[in-house]
């Protein structure tokens, strides 16, 4: 049973840096794509940032400059590098898995499995 854990996420003061992990379990997901994705209050899941299956990065134009993308094979664990947090960036962060051999892919519809979700509140 696949199962995506993310942590890291909490309240930090708008400038400060945040570390999001994923942990993944019931598969290797070594090249794989993966991404992260997050929602707020009243709008709909957008991408963040994603990596491929040779762990080539993309981002969205807002947050690029600011965030990282990396994963850890050995470990199962994909991370989500936030620095110069900015209000607009307060929302529920999700990991998710995509295809073996997968490209980085903007569209929630192409990501397989999901975890729960933790929050990052950036305050002004």
């Amino acid at each position: 049973q696949v199962q995506l854990v993310e942590s890291g996420g909490g309240l930090v003061q708008a400038g400060g840096s945040l570390r999001l992990s994923c942990v993944a379990s019931g598969r290797n997901f070594r090249r794989y794509s993966m991404g992260w994705f997050r929602q707020a209050p009243g709008k709909e899941r957008e991408f963040v940032a994603g990596i491929n299956w040779s762990d080539s990065p993309g981002y969205i134009g807002s947050v690029r400059g600011r965030f990282t993308i990396s994963r850890d094979n050995a470990k199962n664990t994909l991370h989500l590098q936030m620095n110069s947090l900015k209000p607009e960036d307060t929302a529920v962060y999700y990991c998710a898995v995509g295809q073996y051999g997968g490209t980085v892919n903007y569209n929630p519809s192409a990501y397989d499995y999901w975890g729960q979700g933790t929050q990052v509140t950036v305050s002004s």
